[in-house]
């Protein structure tokens, strides 16, 4: 909560912790610790390293965002957008997709990469496989094709 409040003070953001990532070398990153089971296979004690979004217009359909607003943070996959809207999803089909106001939105970060801090061996036999996905992704196509045959 304390990013939400002084991401505007040059000072808090020169307090920062910082790391160096060979492979990352352009523009402005941050890490963010992930909260939540909306997006496997992040899970609490995972960070999403982001890569400064400048503009809302160079947001990509399907790539995974985190989205600083005025209510709070959120990570999702960006679906589309309006003038006044940007509609998200997330990776469990537990959650509904949703939109975000354009003008809640404060900062975005693109996914530039992910640090675990648990071995991915030790997740949880309710999360997500890669089974999972596959069939979740086989049920969406059905419903699309469905969908197109009316």
């Amino acid at each position: 909560m304390g990013y939400l409040t002084s991401y505007s003070d040059p000072e808090y953001i020169e307090s920062l912790q910082t790391i160096s990532l060979p492979f990352l070398r352009n523009g402005t990153l941050r890490a963010f610790p992930v909260e939540g089971d909306s997006m496997p296979p992040y899970t609490d004690g995972t960070y999403i390293v982001g890569k400064y979004v400048e503009s809302l217009d160079d947001l990509k359909i399907g790539k995974c965002y985190l989205f600083i607003t005025k209510k709070g943070m959120t990570y999702k996959s960006f679906q589309n957008s309006s003038a006044k809207i940007i509609n998200v999803i997330t990776d469990n089909e537990l959650y509904e997709p949703f939109t975000i106001s354009r003008s809640e939105i404060i900062e975005v970060w693109e996914l530039a990469c992910s640090i675990n801090t648990e071995e991915l061996t030790n997740l949880k036999k309710d999360e997500f496989t890669a089974k999972d996905v596959y069939t979740l992704l086989k049920k969406e196509i059905e419903e699309l094709k469905s969908s197109l045959n009316r």
